[in-house]
């Protein structure tokens, strides 16, 4: 049976965090990186926009500056703790959604809670009515994006539907190529049942990417992530984007859900009406399960939780403590959890 023991001293003389794994014949070590995805809850800035009367001081919720600030350091707090049991200075790279545009992310890159991780930012603005986009921001010492694009989910039988793009980010990891999809499939609103073709067909825009690139590189390493608005056992999930909810016996080019174990678990990312939901998920290809590790493969999926996270009394203790319930301002972080993985290769 493997155990894992830390190498401190190696921090300072690698790029990734070393962990060495022992048996009773042999040792090696190997390195970790870190990838992550966190709804940041309506990360706006407090200026007036055609979609934002909300989040401004003087729309409903009385946004103001003071407040917007907050809000940045706390999103900026959970982010520097993401993964830091085995990566230190937050996730090498970390897909985030509910952010109104690109000034949020620089504002948030440069929080001193992050700013010595020097992350980096790709973003394109997306055609939602609300005026929420997705985005990733990255370590640039361990990730060299390479090319990007902006995909557009069109519903033909709906021409005036608008919801978020999915954002295709392609970049070395440590050398090697990785490829992140990252997602904010359309909400539940009117319903679970009566949303559900929106999904299904955000389920199969995302499909045809992960097509597109294995069509070019049939081994490519897929990261699918995102606030897909279904659990890993929903329809869309496993019906229109095909990903499965074990790793065993998976084919070439397959997808599974890393994030299922956990759900089956009983754990979520987030909750409502005593109900737990794990929205957030994050989805691989075959091609990172491999006991060859002589590349990066798939260690361990997590759902970031601590205590600071959640509702600490009340009806809804243990609920993610969230920045407003309706216009009320609590001064919390999010109401989903951040999910993360780790993802290993020999040294």
């Amino acid at each position: 049976m493997y155990k894992l023991i830390l190498h401190k001293s190696l921090i300072a003389l690698c790029l990734f965090f070393i962990i060495g794994v022992v048996n009773a014949q042999e040792k090696k070590q190997y390195k970790v990186s870190s990838i992550g995805f966190y709804n940041l809850e309506n990360l706006f800035d407090t200026i007036p926009g055609p979609n934002d009367t909300e989040f401004t001081p003087e729309g409903a919720n009385k946004f103001t500056s003071e407040r917007y600030w907050h809000k940045q350091n706390n999103m900026a707090e959970v982010i520097s703790q993401i993964g830091t049991e085995m990566f230190p200075g937050g996730p090498a790279i970390l897909g985030v959604c509910e952010i109104e545009n690109r000034s949020v992310l620089e504002d948030l890159i440069v929080n001193p809670k992050l700013k010595a991780s020097n992350y980096a930012i790709v973003h394109y603005d997306s055609p939602d009515r609300r005026g929420v986009d997705v985005g990733l921001i990255y370590r640039p010492e361990f990730f060299k994006v390479t090319s990007s694009r902006s995909v557009f989910l069109s519903m033909p039988e709906n021409p005036n539907f608008r919801t978020r793009d999915q954002l295709v980010v392609s970049g070395l990891l440590d050398g090697e190529m990785i490829h992140v999809i990252v997602n904010h499939w359309p909400s539940r609103s009117g319903g679970e049942k009566r949303s559900m073709p929106s999904r299904m067909a955000a389920a199969k825009l995302t499909k045809s990417i992960v097509d597109s690139l294995q069509r070019v590189d049939p081994a490519a390493k897929i990261v699918i992530m995102g606030d897909l608005n279904d659990d890993p056992d929903s329809k869309s999930i496993v019906k229109g984007l095909g990903a499965k909810n074990e790793s065993r016996s998976l084919k070439s080019g397959e997808l599974f859900n890393a994030m299922a174990p956990l759900y089956r678990d009983g754990i979520g990312t987030l909750a409502y009406r005593d109900s737990w939901n794990l929205f957030d998920n994050i989805i691989i290809t075959q091609s990172l399960i491999n006991e060859n590790k002589s590349s990066w493969v798939f260690f361990k999926a997590k759902v970031f939780n601590k205590p600071f996270l959640q509702q600490s009394s009340g009806q809804f203790a243990g609920y993610p403590f969230r920045t407003y319930v309706g216009n009320t301002f609590t001064g919390g972080y999010s109401d989903h959890f951040p999910v993360y993985i780790f993802l290993i290769k020999e040294k």
